[in-house]
Parts: C-alpha cells; sequence; structure tokens
C-alpha cells in the first residue's frame, strides 16, 4: 500500500517530484511553502488540496505518512527530526552542517523502522547504476582514479537568500559537490580520509545582490580525496581501499549547456558517464564504446534541475514505490529496493568531507576526515574564542 506523501518546498526540484510521484501511484495530500503565497501558487499549479506556511499542519496531516523535505538546508534537520518522531518516514536534502546531520543520524537511529534517507538521486541514475556493477565485475580492473567535473551556469537565485551565503549551505560544493562526494563514496566502496580543497567566489555581486548584499558562496570549487577503509561494508569488492584518489571541479561560471562527467580509471580501463549515458574502454581498444544510452522516461530537461539529476530523481520515485507497494501497513516499508539510498549516516560522512575542504581551503593544507561520534559541546567555539583574545 502506498503512503500518503506531504512535500516540504516550492523550488525547482519540489516542482518536478510531484508529477514523478503521481506517476508512480503516490498520491500529494500536502504542500508546505515559506509562505502561505508560495505555497498556493505552486499548489493550484499542482492541483494539490492541501497547502501551508506552518509545518506542524504537514506532519500532523492524518493522510502523510511519507514526508518529502526539499527546501533550505538550515531548515532540514529541525523538519526531519520532528517528522520521524511523529513517526513519518523521511526522505530528504542534505542538511546544513555536520552537527546538523549529527541530529538526523541520532533521530533516525531512535526510530529504525522508518524509513529515512537522503535524497541524492545520482545514486538511482542507471548510468552510475550500471558503471557501479562493472566496477564490481573488473571492467576497468584495480581502481586508480576518479575524476569528476560539473560546470554550469550560475546556482544564486534572482533575489538574495540562502543559496547566497556558506553558511547556509550555498555554493557549489555544498549543493553539487556533496552530491558527487557521495556519489564517488557509493562507487568505489571506500571513504575519503584525507582532502585538499580550493574555493572561489568570482561574482560577489551582480545585477540582484548588491548594495550591503555580498555573496559569499563559492561558485568556483576544486579538491581532492585520497580514498581509504569501507564505506560502511558495502563496496564493491575491487580492492578500492588502497589509496584510490578523486578528483572534482565544480565551475558554475559558465552559461550555456551543462556538462556532468564523472570518470573512473583503473588497470585494465576506463568507465566514464556523460550526462546521463555511459561509455567504457578497456586497454587496448581503439574507441569508446557506448555501454548504456539514455533511458528517457522522466521528460526532457526543466530549469534547474540538470537531466541526470532529473532522470535518478524518477528512478528514485520508483524504488520508493516498490519498497512501499507490496506492505500491508502504509507506513511499512521494504529494504531491498531503496538499499543503494543515502542513509543519513552517509549524509554525515559527506557533511564532514564538505567541512573538511573548506577547512582546506582556508589553510592551504590537506585535511583528515574525521565523522563526530557524539555532539560536540556548543560552548566550545566560544570558549575558543574567548580563549584566543585572552591570549
Amino acid at each position: 500500500m502506498l503512503p500518503g506523501v506531504g512535500v516540504f518546498g516550492t523550488g525547482s526540484t519540489a516542482r518536478v517530484l510531484v508529477p514523478l510521484l503521481r506517476g508512480e501511484g503516490f498520491e500529494v495530500h500536502a504542500l508546505w511553502g515559506r509562505s502561505e503565497e508560495e505555497a498556493s501558487s505552486l499548489a493550484q499549479e499542482l492541483g494539490i488540496l492541501f497547502h501551508t506556511s506552518q509545518s506542524d499542519d504537514v506532519l500532523l496531516h492524518p493522510d502523510v505518512d511519507l514526508v518529502c523535505i526539499y527546501i533550505s538546508p538550515p531548515l532540514t534537520r529541525q523538519i526531519a527530526v520532528k517528522a520521524l518522531g511523529i513517526g513519518k518516514n523521511v526522505v530528504c536534502e542534505k542538511a546544513a552542517t555536520a552537527v546538523d546531520a549529527f541530529k538526523m543520524v541520532t533521530a533516525a537511529q531512535y526510530y529504525p523502522q522508518l524509513l529515512s534517507i537522503v535524497g541524492n538521486a545520482l545514486r538511482f541514475l542507471p548510468a552510475f547504476v550500471a558503471m557501479r556493477q562493472l566496477l564490481a565485475e573488473g571492467y576497468v580492473g584495480e581502481l586508480q582514479v576518479c575524476d569528476a567535473r560539473v560546470y554550469g551556469p550560475s546556482l544564486l537565485d534572482q533575489s538574495y537568500g540562502w543559496t547566497c551565503e556558506e553558511l547556509m549551505g550555498g555554493g557549489g560544493l555544498h549543493t553539487v559537490g556533496s552530491s558527487l562526494v557521495d556519489l564517488l563514496s557509493h562507487l568505489t566502496g571506500a571513504r575519503a580520509v584525507r582532502v585538499h580543497g580550493l574555493l572561489r567566489t568570482f561574482v560577489g555581486q551582480n545585477g540582484a545582490i548588491h548594495g550591503i548584499r555580498c555573496v559569499t558562496s563559492d561558485d568556483f570549487s576544486f579538491f581532492q580525496m585520497l580514498m581509504g577503509g569501507s564505506a560502511s561494508g558495502r563496496g564493491v569488492g575491487t580492492g578500492t581501499g588502497s589509496g584510490v584518489c578523486c578528483t572534482v571541479t565544480l565551475n558554475f561560471n559558465m552559461p550555456g549547456a551543462f556538462v556532468h562527467e564523472v570518470m573512473v580509471v583503473g588497470s585494465a580501463g576506463r568507465l566514464i558517464a556523460r550526462g546521463t549515458e555511459l561509455y567504457g574502454q578497456r586497454n587496448g581498444g581503439k574507441e569508446e564504446e557506448l555501454l548504456l544510452g539514455d533511458s528517457g522516461g522522466t521528460g526532457q530537461e526543466v530549469k534547474d534541475v540538470p537531466l541526470p539529476h532529473l532522470r535518478g530523481l524518477g528512478s528514485m520515485v520508483t524504488a520508493l514505490k516498490d519498497a512501499f507497494q507490496a506492505q500491508e501497513e502504509r507506513r511499512m516499508w521494504a529494504r531491498g529496493p531503496v538499499a543503494m539510498a543515502s542513509t543519513f549516516e552517509d549524509g554525515l560522512y559527506v557533511q564532514t568531507v564538505v567541512e573538511a575542504v573548506k577547512r582546506s581551503s582556508r589553510s592551504g593544507e590537506w585535511e583528515s576526515v574525521e565523522v563526530m561520534t557524539q555532539e560536540p559541546d556548543p560552548n566550545q567555539n566560544l570558549c575558543e574564542v574567548l580563549l584566543i583574545n585572552k591570549n
């Protein structure tokens, strides 16, 4: 039995998510927006009967058993944690900080019977599903290097908001880079142990953001990850725990066609995912071969939602349907169909990597990735500042 859905958010992802959910048989009963005007406008456009700007109105809605949270990062943690406490299944975007992500992990551990996943749709993109399978089968031999590149237009909103502020989760590293960190760990079965990065903000102001307002979020980032160990024991068994090097380049100062490319290189060949298509070439081969074309099925590219994310989102919604539909109760779900999904623990690891890259950009040094195991003292930063001032 498919659960009723409540959607938090009125942005581009929420706008395409609702039709995808309905296409798989889900009923969307409620929509939340930051303001009544935003919620009312999108609800009318999408034909959703109930809309509100009060989060509890959605969380306590009697017909809502699955909550999809696609809002600004600073609000994600409080709604996700509250939803789990009320007994709702949760699919959400990334948190704003590692501390927020840790609190989400704690809430998910309290309610293990509930679905709690981070909606990184790239894991479900057929090209990456096939790439992971081919890695497990030894297509590239021993994995050595991963290289990811994403180029596109500015990520800034038309007016000043959270996308402009680094501390609120804005910028290419947090918005796009975090998905790639998660994807590369998923593909290799390994986690980053050390990182080195460089972040830049080339567009500090523009026609809509000027005066006392200034953009602090990055529009260019480049970082390296030295991988080691296992990603929660769910690796693909390719010997990837021995120092695989991953490089990621993100540039959002390039109007025009969106470029999304992930390449993995090994001792016997390479695999390249360009957009939604997968190519491969073994050592000694004369040219690349197309291993998987664009399957289509979820419409054309939508403004502000690149095609790889759109296709992946469609596949993720299908997996959610498969997880719920065979169950007798609306809140019950099967783990198998969503086993590849990013967990809240994965989300904490990813946010830890993102913050380590930011530290590296400031220090110019390699930084270790150490995932927190307990919530830090909220007064710790204040004490450090007082000690610095005293000295």
